[in-house]
C-alpha cells in the first residue's frame, strides 16, 4: 500500500471497508487505529445517510475495498454519488487495478478497450450477454471467479471464435500468473488442469476487422438489389449490408440503373 494511502486512512474518522475482518488485517500491519465499519452491497443503501451524517459533522471518512480498486466491481457506486449530490468534495488515491494490470500484461491492443465487469453465472445468459458486447471495436475485459472459468471461456470460445487471450490471476500478489494463447487454448488448458486459485481476469482481443468491400462485390450486390427494389430501397440496403457510406452506393446504383 502506497504511503499516500496509509497516511489518507490514518487522517480519516472512519474507514468503510466490505469486511472489517480482512482490512484490519491491512491496518494492524501499516499501524493504522482508525475505526472501520462495514460497507458492501447489501448495507449500502442505509449506510448512506449515515456517511451524509458524519461528513454534516465534518468528519472524513475513507472507503476501501477488499481487493482491486473501490467502485470497480465493488461497492460504493451510489455511496459516491449520493455524497457527490450532497455537495462533499470525494478525492481518490490512485492503487492497484486488476483489470488495467490484466490488459498490460496480456499483449493485446490497449488504445481501445471496454471493461465488462462479472459475466452472468448461468450459460444461457451468458451467451446472450457476450452476443451483445461481441462487435465492441476493442479488448474486452472481464472479472470471473475461479469455479466458473472453464465456462465462461468455453462460452466465450463459441461466441467470439479463435480470438487471442489472456487469464491473469492474483494480480499484484505473491502467485501472481499471467498466461495468453487463443480462447481454445486457454479453455483446452483449464479443462485439463483444473480451475486456478484466486482473482481471475480475462482479456480478449476485440473483433477482426472487417474486409473492405471491392467494387466488384458493390456491383454484384446492386444488380441483384435493383431487380426488385427501387433505387432508394436496393442502396440503402446494399450499403448497410456492405458497411458502405449510402451516398457513395446511392449514386453508383443510378449509375448501374442508366446501364453505364
Amino acid at each position: 500500500m502506497s504511503p499516500r494511502a496509509v497516511d489518507a486512512m490514518k487522517a480519516a474518522d472512519v474507514v468503510l471497508c466490505e469486511d472489517t475482518r480482512v482490512t484490519r488485517k491491512l491496518t494492524q500491519r501499516f499501524g493504522i487505529e482508525t475505526r472501520l465499519q462495514p460497507l458492501h452491497d447489501h448495507n449500502e443503501d442505509k449506510m448512506i445517510d449515515h456517511v451524509l451524517n458524519l461528513l454534516a459533522q465534518g468528519q472524513t471518512v475513507a472507503l476501501v475495498s477488499d481487493a482491486g480498486m473501490p467502485l470497480i466491481s465493488d461497492p460504493g457506486y451510489r455511496l459516491s454519488r449520493a455524497v457527490i449530490q450532497a455537495g462533499y468534495e470525494i478525492m481518490g488515491v490512485p492503487g492497484a487495478n486488476a483489470a488495467l494490470m490484466a490488459l498490460q500484461l496480456s499483449g493485446l491492443p490497449t488504445d481501445k478497450f471496454f471493461f465488462a465487469g462479472f459475466p452472468p453465472n448461468k450459460s444461457g445468459a451468458r451467451v446472450k450477454w457476450l452476443k451483445e458486447i461481441a462487435a465492441v471495436p476493442g479488448t474486452l475485459i472481464f472479472y470471473e471467479s475461479p469455479n466458473r472459468l472453464q465456462a465462461s471461456l468455453s462460452d466465450m470460445t463459441s461466441v467470439f471464435g479463435p480470438r487471442a487471450a489472456s487469464v491473469s490471476r492474483e494480480l499484484t500478489k505473491k502467485f501472481e500468473e499471467t498466461r495468453r494463447g487463443s480462447l481454445e487454448e486457454l479453455t483446452a488448458h483449464y479443462d485439463e488442469q483444473g480451475s486456478p486459485k484466486g482473482e481471475i481476469c480475462i482479456c480478449v482481443a476485440g473483433p477482426p476487422p472487417k474486409e473492405q468491400a471491392t467494387e466488384a462485390d458493390l456491383d454484384e450486390a446492386l444488380i441483384s438489389a435493383l431487380a426488385t427494389q427501387s433505387v432508394k430501397q436496393a442502396a440503402a440496403e446494399v450499403a448497410k449490408a456492405l458497411d458502405l457510406p449510402k451516398r457513395n452506393v446511392y449514386q453508383r446504383a443510378l449509375i448501374l440503373q442508366k446501364g453505364e
